[in-house]
């Protein structure tokens, strides 16, 4: 190759489908029942009113939320470049405004990813999930008002412990409200451990990870991003957890709430560590939150998270049936539309058990056959009852991954082959596969010829290696953007679509630009107990940097009547809770309130201890250097290409 084609700046516009894709989706209009319309006459059912687009804006003028971006899924066929289920998918999750569930039962969809849940009691509405943001929030309960008239929150319901279900709580209940401590907030057990430790710890690379998720740096259109599966993408906004004040313990707990009764079930560890479901006889209304939507679900995102428990999952569906089948008439969720009419509601959860039984148990029966991950992934496949359901595709989950979910829930990363034991990393082995290949030159002949015969998943692999040896080879950056395009148009599941699609725009233009990570909100701050922060702490010290040193820290906090000892020692940052170190370098007094304001950057610890906040004893200065110890995690980083700064 000469250094003039090497080169060659790519094409940064999206190409169109190749004729194996397109073959693919035709395939695809032939395989599922495209007549079946009943999910389009129950998304639409119940419609009372909207804003405009789903437009949501910040006081500060920024749009927080809107579906304007979407408009061309308004046309009924798929595009060439997007698969037509997941076009059916995307065009029903255009749905937005306020529904009526049944009469006293309503929800707001389309304004967020997830649904707010409205539930009119005697006196007042209980507000089951508050979507991600404040404002978005705000502007929910403001079109129910419209509609249903002024009406006091007398209950918040979380139903699980993500984002997209409580961060908006300050725009259901204000300051005054707040203060009075008049409103039971409602949670699972395990809440609040699990609200705020989840994404926390591995935050920095679960935010970057989200990017390929949920795409929200693609352009919105037919060779962009149409969707997620659970809906269109993660709200922007302000956000802040709200602590709450009773808290559901076990499977057939009740709670009269203004009047209503509510019967509940835990769920811990399916969709989320800590979630929740819940039947109104008043209504019979059955609220399985977000464990049988209108997609077969994650049970690994791409964003990262603990392995979810495809058995368990099952288990608890098939416990609601057990509950509550026959008994309801309307089912809703937290995510998508509702269904009606008791049969079809137990059908439908019978269905999801079963994809979540079938795929943990046949994922185990071919593991201890001895296929690996990728075997397994390639050998599944969903029974025709199961694959025909639109609620069971893969939207959001994909049977391909989920099963490599449970391997490594059972097994872990390993394969048990040693070649995999220690295998080199991505640079290195790119070098050498390189080298073995005969050459850039060689490979790209041989990958376009692949590519010609849409042989889409191997081309990718083998000029991968190409990227990651010669990161600044043009024609390579191209074919693996253009083969990461194709796998994108050829996608059901939507979060492999925008993975594969914002991989190709990073090849062809670069890691998008970002303003620096904002400091961690007060709010959540507030809500971390005290160890929680030393661990988060801990992940941040720079091992190498911290060879022989030595730093012990006493820690007194006159709000929350505390004591720690933080250590220093091998590398390794730990701590003592309820105790004082009488050897200690240093010793700080001070509300625990006031080193939130100092995480939050709302304050320096200089300007905290004059204005006599903190109070301190032997050497400050030796916080001082640990604190130069402490590395800050960049917002982004490279993931389809080497990394550009080393880091040791």
């Amino acid at each position: 190759m000469t250094e003039t084609a090497n080169n060659e700046a790519p094409k940064e516009t999206p190409k169109e489908a190749s004729a194996s894709v397109v073959a693919q989706h035709a395939a695809t209009l032939k395989a599922l029942p495209f007549s079946d319309t009943r999910d389009f006459d129950e998304a639409a059912r119940g419609f009372l009113g909207t804003i405009e687009n789903a437009k949501i804006m910040s006081a500060q003028g920024r749009v927080v939320w809107s579906l304007e971006p979407y408009g061309f899924l308004a046309a009924a066929d798929a595009p060439t470049t997007v698969d037509p289920s997941l076009w059916r998918q995307s065009r029903l999750n255009m749905h937005h405004g306020l529904f009526e569930v049944v009469p006293g039962v309503y929800q707001i969809r389309g304004l967020d990813i997830a649904n707010m849940t409205l539930i009119e009691g005697d006196r007042g509405v209980i507000v089951v999930d508050t979507l991600t943001s404040i404002e978005g929030a705000r502007a929910a309960m403001e079109l129910y008002f419209q509609h249903r008239g002024k009406r006091p929150v007398t209950a918040v319901i979380f139903t699980h412990t993500h984002t997209d279900h409580w961060g908006g709580a300050r725009g259901v209940l204000d300051d005054e409200t707040l203060a009075s401590g008049s409103v039971p907030i409602i949670a699972p057990n395990l809440f609040m451990e699990h609200a705020v430790s989840e994404n926390i710890i591995a935050g920095p690379a679960m935010l970057r990870r989200a990017q390929y998720q949920f795409g929200p740096f693609l352009a919105k259109g037919p060779r962009g991003q149409v969707d997620c599966g659970l809906g269109k993408s993660m709200a922007a906004g302000s956000v802040a957890l709200l602590r709450p004040t009773d808290l559901i313990i076990a499977t057939g707990d009740k709670r009269t709430i203004d009047g209503l009764e509510f019967e509940f079930q835990m769920a811990p560890n399916s969709e989320a560590p800590a979630e929740m479901h819940f039947f109104i006889p008043r209504y019979k209304l059955l609220n399985l939150a977000e464990n049988c939507t209108h997609n077969f679900h994650n049970l690994l995102p791409f964003r990262g998270a603990d392995v979810r428990d495809a058995l368990a999952w099952s288990k608890y569906l098939g416990e609601a049936l057990q509950m509550w089948g026959g008994k309801a008439d309307a089912m809703c969720g937290q995510h998508h539309w509702p269904v009606w009419g008791q049969e079809r509601i137990d059908t439908m959860i019978r269905q999801q058990r079963d994809l979540y039984k079938f795929a943990h148990d046949q994922t185990i029966r071919l593991m201890n056959h001895g296929l690996t991950a990728p075997e397994i992934a390639e050998t599944i496949k969903l029974p025709a009852s199961l694959d025909g359901a639109w609620h069971g595709r893969g939207y959001y989950g994909h049977i391909r991954h989920n099963v490599k979910a449970i391997y490594q829930k059972y097994l872990g990363w390993y394969d048990a082959n040693p070649v995999n034991l220690d295998p080199l990393p991505p640079v290195e082995s790119g070098r050498k596969y390189v080298e073995y290949m005969g050459g850039a030159d060689a490979i790209l002949d041989r990958a376009a010829k692949d590519f010609a015969k849409g042989e889409f998943r191997f081309v990718a692999q083998a000029v991968s290696h190409l990227v990651f040896a010669e990161p600044d080879n043009q024609r390579a950056r191209a074919m693996l953007a253009d083969t990461f395009e194709q796998l994108g148009y050829s996608a059901e599941s939507a979060t492999w679509r925008n993975a594969y699609l914002f991989g190709a725009q990073e090849l062809r233009q670069g890691m998008p630009k970002a303003p620096p990570r904002p400091p961690m909100p007060r709010e959540t701050l507030a809500a971390l107990r005290t160890e929680q922060l030393w661990d988060v702490l801990g992940v941040r010290l720079n091992g190498p940097k911290a060879e022989g040193k030595r730093i012990v820290l006493n820690w007194s906090f006159t709000d929350t009547n505390e004591n720690f000892v933080l250590n220093l020692e091998n590398c390794a940052l730990t701590y003592v809770a309820g105790a004082q170190a009488s050897a200690a370098d240093a010793s700080f007094t001070l509300p625990r309130s006031t080193l939130d304001e100092v995480i939050a950057k709302q304050t320096t610890f200089p300007e905290a201890v004059a204005a006599g906040k903190i109070k301190f004893a032997g050497n400050p200065m030796r916080l001082g250097e640990l604190m130069m110890l402490m590395d800050e995690f960049p917002r982004m980083f490279e993931i389809v290409e080497p990394k550009r700064t080393a880091v040791a």
